[in-house]
């Protein structure tokens, strides 16, 4: 399946935020909704490349870059002294969707959702201690109320 690139820069957003799907468009939000998100997010002026990926490229770049072997929801790949900041998200279709239908959460709620994440993590939010999580969800969930979508951690059933 051919890579569809898509790329727009709002007047007052200083960021560039392209779409690329290698998978199939259907069921998925349209790009528009991705920069909508992701420059939601961002707080500085970037470069993001958003990439909807498959089971396959999904498990591919958590084994190569993390080493787990299997697909995760999203993947966050910052190039370090760049300016400006830039970096590549990847977020994993099969993933997003079965979460998604496993929690009862709204498709593009848990995609605003999973892109708002990446792009945190871009900017150098993590969640490796609970003070560093506490601060990253709390951010998470300005940024997803403020787009319209129910609080993501009141409505997570894992925990």
């Amino acid at each position: 399946m051919p890579t569809i690139n898509t790329s727009a820069t709002r007047k007052n957003a200083s960021a560039r935020v392209t779409v690329q799907f290698s998978v199939p468009r259907n069921g998925l939000p349209a790009a528009t909704r991705f920069h909508t998100w992701a420059k939601a997010a961002l707080d500085r002026p970037a470069d993001v490349t958003l990439r909807i990926v498959g089971e396959d490229e999904g498990r591919t770049l958590n084994r190569q870059y993390r080493g787990k072997d299997y697909a995760t929801n999203v993947l966050t790949f910052p190039y370090p002294d760049t300016e400006p900041l830039s970096g590549d998200i990847a977020l994993c279709a099969p993933v997003v969707v079965r979460e998604a239908n496993q929690r009862s959460i709204p498709l593009d709620a848990h995609y605003a959702h999973l892109t708002v994440h990446g792009v945190l993590h871009l900017l150098g939010y993590d969640h490796e201690t609970a003070r560093d999580a506490a601060l990253m969800e709390a951010r998470e969930s300005r940024i997803v109320t403020a787009l319209g979508y129910a609080d993501p951690y009141d409505m997570r059933s894992d925990g």
